[in-house]
């Protein structure tokens, strides 16, 4: 059955309207797991599910040929206190599908919907295509596409929607958290103390501020790291035994997690622990056949600062999609109606670009 692609792109701005309205926080996404089956269904494909996660395989799908994986979430955070709107309400203004996940990713979860279904039924493929619409992207949960993945076949290389304003992050970095601790003597505050573990800490805060590490990536840039929190102290009087730092750093590709850690542990001047080495950097081959798709519709090519499902694969990906990242996590959160029907659309061509 073939689809007219207004159509398609009218059914899946439909259902982005339906899946805002149901609240689909990680692990709560049971409901819109169903939407997304029923909506699939309508269109005559068969799909499968573990726990939350959706998927489905193209309907000539050939063990013989190299696999593409499209994958997007149907997760959303909970709506921040700035919200005037109400974050479960999809409506239109100006142009504006506003809601809770409209923009991440929402937007680009429909859309690839949409794609997967356009290239359902097609014969010839150079790859045979899964789509995943996996849950718990936003708290990287153990029931996410890292879950999924061991159930399905060998991926080759994978799209991974998310708003990027349909331009190719064909790198991203990863992410370690570590907890570190700066040590001091406990004491009265009234008395003399010459190892004050707040006032060491202000010499360990200088470190992080000013270390940096070697390798720079051409694509993502130096390696970032960042205090983002601190904590001592229980009363006024009592000069604490440790102060509690987390530091934030977001690893390039000319570096594991692994080896960040052994950097830090070696040379940072407390004590510091990650907390996984798991979520490491992603990256494709710039003159992968289908980032050449890509450019060839004059779409550009970045590295990306923030975190996605990218970090669970192990094959080349890329990270695309309709709306703006900026956008994200933000009070009365949209997308335009626009940017789903030109992400169908891209998304179409890069696909035929790269799957003749």
């Amino acid at each position: 059955m073939k689809i007219h692609q207004t159509e398609l792109s009218q059914k899946a701005i439909q259902l982005l309207k339906e899946l805002i309205a149901i609240r689909s926080f990680s692990r709560e996404e049971d409901k819109t797991a169903d939407t997304i089956q029923k909506w699939l269904a309508n269109f005559g494909i068969e799909t499968e599910r573990q726990f939350n996660n959706v998927y489905a395989f193209n309907k000539h799908f050939d063990e013989n040929k190299p696999t593409l994986l499209l994958n997007s979430h149907h997760d959303t955070v909970k709506p921040n206190s700035a919200y005037t709107k109400d974050p479960f309400d999809p409506h239109i203004e100006d142009g504006k599908l506003f809601g809770l996940g409209s923009n991440d990713a929402g937007g680009c979860l429909v859309s690839l919907l949409a794609t997967f279904t356009h290239f359902y039924n097609q014969e010839d493929l150079s790859h045979n295509i899964i789509m995943a619409a996996s849950a718990e992207e936003e708290n990287a949960g153990e029931r996410s596409l890292r879950g999924l993945l061991p159930m399905l076949p060998e991926i080759d290389v994978a799209v991974v929607g998310e708003p990027t304003l349909m331009d190719l992050a064909i790198a991203e970095k990863g992410l370690v958290v570590f907890d570190a601790v700066v040590e001091g003597t406990p004491s009265h505050a009234a008395h003399p103390n010459d190892n004050n573990s707040i006032y060491n800490t202000i010499e360990v805060l200088e470190w992080f501020k000013k270390h940096t590490f070697d390798k720079t990536s051409d694509v993502l840039g130096e390696v970032k790291m960042t205090v983002t929190q601190i904590k001592a102290g229980s009363q006024h009087n009592v000069v604490p035994a440790q102060v509690d730092l987390v530091i934030d750093v977001r690893v390039n590709d000319r570096y594991s997690n692994k080896e960040i850690a052994e950097i830090l542990q070696n040379e940072a001047p407390c004590k510091i622990t990650p907390r996984s080495l798991r979520l490491n950097s992603s990256a494709i081959d710039p003159d992968h056949d289908l980032v050449k798709s890509g450019l060839a519709l004059g779409r550009k090519t970045y590295g990306s600062p923030t975190l996605s499902d990218q970090a669970a694969l192990s094959c080349q990906s890329v990270k695309l999609g309709p709306g703006d990242s900026t956008r994200s996590h933000s009070a009365n959160e949209f997308i335009y109606v626009d940017e789903i029907e030109k992400g169908i659309d891209l998304y179409i061509k890069i696909l035929e670009g790269f799957l003749k």
